[in-house]
């Protein structure tokens, strides 16, 4: 037998042969899964909308005010006579507030708990901050209205003094059942949602970076300055559109505290106002079918106003996005 009549055995299968169909069939598996909940969110949220639009239009055409300018809530009156002035006037102001508030605050946190607290006491502070994002939204409106109401009448003195003349903040002293007072209580809810997402971005930032910036002769503040903040930068945002996302649909707690009026305020401190979410939940119950109409002409704007919120979000943390763990 020459040489070249030799025969090569066959090369043994590899290992994972055996199991090679199986793996693919899972692939399959989880790949139309993913894809059937990506379709089935789209869908939900599409049907949400078409529900809204087609109520929302019926309400609309009957309506003998203008809906985006009239300050006048009267969608059971026949004709019916409604508009979205104050609604959208509080929600954006009292959202503003809230962010104004909370954000600052949520981040201090944030970089207290992940680079200058000791594990021994950031543990349990943590916990205590998440723990606050279970309590109920009433709570948190009864709260408001027992506790935080009386004693803000003192520091809205403060502020009808100090800043009164702008007009903003002047204060005839009523109770503190107003706008500001909502922005307040909204940030205090959000806070635990900002800063728990907050903490967890920033205890991702690269520690070769921060070795690297403390070998250089930075302070531990310059080592926040320079790594932390810039990678953490998106998710700071992302953070705060959650928040942001709370503060816009939030219901029993405004409800609670704030004292309605079909009036838009040039002062933030002066009782009145209203938000779409508060405006629903008030008026639901004795509303009839046109009025039902209409408080869903109003919930079918703070749907819309929350993705415009979101897709604003996403188009700042695109252009921001080499700051991104990703590109870290």
């Amino acid at each position: 037998m020459t040489v070249n009549d030799t025969k090569t055995p066959d090369p043994a299968p590899a290992a994972g042969a055996r199991g090679q169909s199986t793996t693919r069939l899972g692939d399959r598996v989880f790949s139309n899964l993913s894809k059937g909940s990506g379709i089935a969110l789209l869908v939900i949220m599409a049907a949400i909308a078409v529900f809204l639009a087609i109520r929302a239009v019926v309400a609309i055409r009957a309506n003998e005010g203008n809906f985006l300018t009239t300050f006048a809530w009267d969608a059971n009156a026949d004709p019916p006579y409604f508009g979205i002035a104050v609604l959208l006037f509080g929600t954006v102001v009292s959202s503003v507030i809230a962010m104004v508030i909370a954000v600052p605050v949520a981040v201090g946190i944030a970089l207290f708990l992940s680079h200058y607290a000791p594990r021994r006491l950031a543990t349990p502070i943590g916990y205590l901050v998440d723990l606050l994002a279970a309590v109920p939204s009433i709570i948190y409106g009864l709260w408001g209205a027992l506790y935080l109401v009386p004693r803000l009448t003192g520091t809205y003195d403060w502020l009808d003094d100090v800043l009164g003349w702008t007009g903003v903040f002047a204060y005839d002293g009523s109770p503190a059942r107003s706008l500001m007072t909502v922005g307040v209580l909204l940030a205090v809810m959000i806070l635990p949602i900002i800063t728990s997402v907050t903490r967890e971005v920033f205890q991702q930032t690269p520690k070769a970076h921060q070795e690297a910036a403390l070998a250089l002769g930075a302070t531990r503040w310059e080592v926040i300055r320079v790594t932390v903040l810039p990678f953490g930068r998106s998710g700071v945002i992302s953070a705060s559109m959650l928040g942001l996302g709370r503060a816009l649909g939030e219901t029993m707690a405004v409800a609670t505290v704030l004292s309605p009026s079909f009036l838009i305020n040039a002062s933030v401190l002066e009782s009145g106002g209203g938000t779409f979410a508060q405006n629903i939940a008030s008026q639901f119950k004795e509303a009839g079918s046109m009025g039902r109409d209409a408080l869903i002409a109003s919930g079918l704007v703070l749907f819309l106003l929350t993705l415009l919120v979101n897709g604003a979000a996403r188009l700042i943390i695109a252009r921001r996005k080499e700051y991104s763990g990703a590109n870290a």
